[in-house]
């Protein structure tokens, strides 16, 4: 069987971590089995719909590399199909309108948990006559309803999960769901399930927080004999805190990662990883990702999310870019300099990055008269000029390469040896205390680089 999946987002909101991992479990799945993604916007809200999110969306799905397959579909236009298919369920009696107001509704709650019953709709306007029903519906506000509920113990719907197995819902325990609001327009339930079938949909992987939404749908498709997906209900991803993430709480989303500056494989490589240990910790691209993708393995307990986790593989993946990739993305943090020397540069440091900011420390690699960082400042301030002016006076008569001989000589002439000497003259070269090693440090700064640096007039001044 060829298989097709799908990304269906609202366009109410950016994505956080918990949808991208949706897109990209998707994604994987489609790509493993050679099948199709596709990406459709389930547009039908109206008050909450913006467009600017459509394009947000998009682009964010392009930056991690998670390109679809055909155009974007809108379920918005799909409408004629979605009211098509109320017609025929209403034709059947499967779905009727319902005049309930929010005020009996809500009266209706509290009598059924008064007395310890669920508090789900009580089916009051289930039983109205079709004429009843449409001469009020002149003059009254009224929603749709699936008649899904039973009071019969043998009614059943039976989801396929390919992680849980046959989950089992009795309509005695289900509500008969709105599937279209009093303003004429669609909830989810419905035409998620058309455009599913309409699209040749043959897989879905999502949260197990639409368990009970499948359940609907798997009755809603097998009552209109359209195929029925299988489905994956994987564990959420929660917070940091266990809670679950959402666009309208101010979750951190895909658009606050990008400018933080996070590279997109790191994301990727986190979100592959979360509830789901098949893969091994080598860095792969998308493709190896597919190769190693075991959707049957994805856990079916929560996840949390980890920034840690995250922001460890943007160090690691960092770290292994191409130079003249890794001299882009730190070039903003540094002085202007040429692009030979910014790639060289950029291979020197390269182990020592967290982050590309990071590179703003060894500025003075760069600038002679650039600052130290503050830690190399405070250091600096601290130390003797004497130690600089002897250091640059050696230097002068050191033979090229040999500045292990200058070095020891420096720490002879004044009296010091170790960290002591090694940590003022590091700071002084490079900016920093940690970073590279001597040697590496003084190879990419040259004679007159290095005796530049020493100069006095270029450090911090002693304190007092």
């Amino acid at each position: 069987m060829s298989v097709t999946t799908r990304f269906a987002p609202s366009p109410t909101g950016r994505l956080h971590p918990g949808n991208l991992r949706t897109a990209l479990l998707n994604w994987l799945l489609a790509r493993k089995e050679g099948g199709r993604f596709l990406l459709r916007f389930e547009d039908t809200d109206e008050v909450r719909n913006q467009q600017p999110y459509v394009a947000a969306i998009e682009e964010t799905l392009r930056w991690l590399g998670l390109e679809w397959d055909g155009p974007t579909r809108f379920q918005s236009r799909n409408r004629q199909a979605h009211l098509q298919t109320l017609r025929q369920l209403a034709e059947c009696g499967a779905a009727y309108r319902c005049f309930c107001t929010p005020a009996r509704l809500q009266a209706d709650r509290r009598i059924a948990t008064a007395r310890g019953l669920p508090p789900r709709y009580s089916g009051r306007c289930r039983a109205l006559g079709r004429a009843e029903a449409e001469a009020r519906a002149e003059k009254e506000s009224f929603v749709w309803r699936l008649a899904l509920h039973s009071d019969d113990p043998d009614a059943v719907v039976v989801v396929p999960d390919r992680l849980r197995g046959a989950i089992r819902f009795s309509r005695c325990d289900l509500d008969d769901p709105v599937v279209v609001r009093s303003d004429g327009s669609f909830t989810f339930l419905l035409p998620n399930a058309v455009d599913d079938a309409c699209e040749g949909i043959t897989h879905v992987v999502r949260g197990d927080d639409h368990l009970t939404n499948s359940a609907c749908q798997v009755w809603l498709l097998q009552l209109l004999g359209r195929p029925v997906p299988c489905y994956f209900h994987h564990g959420l991803l929660l917070d940091a805190d266990g809670a679950k993430l959402s666009k309208r709480f101010g979750a951190i989303t895909a658009e606050d990662l990008r400018a933080a500056g996070l590279l997109p494989q790191a994301l990727v490589q986190t979100l592959a990883r979360l509830g789901h240990p098949n893969i091994d910790e080598q860095i792969h691209d998308l493709a190896g990702l597919a190769r190693a993708f075991r959707p049957e393995a994805l856990s079916t307990t929560a996840v949390r999310w980890s920034d840690e986790l995250l922001w460890r593989w943007h160090t690691r993946l960092l770290r292994a870019l191409p130079a003249e990739e890794l001299a882009g993305r730190i070039a903003p943090f540094l002085p202007p300099c040429a692009k030979g020397r910014l790639v060289r540069l950029a291979e020197l440091i390269a182990p020592n990055l967290e982050r590309a900011e990071d590179a703003a420390r060894y500025a003075r690699l760069i600038d002679a008269h650039a600052a130290p960082d503050a830690e190399a400042t405070a250091l600096l301030q601290g130390c003797d000029p004497t130690l600089f002016r002897t250091a640059r006076t050696l230097w002068r008569e050191c033979a090229d390469g040999e500045w292990r001989s200058w070095t020891r000589r420096l720490g002879e002439a004044c009296g010091i040896r170790g960290r002591r000497l090694f940590m003022p003259l590091r700071a002084a070269l490079s900016g920093s205390c940690h970073g590279p090693e001597m040697g590496a440090i003084i190879a990419f700064l040259g004679r007159d680089g290095v005796a530049a640096r020493l100069d006095p007039d270029t450090l911090p001044q002693r304190d007092g």
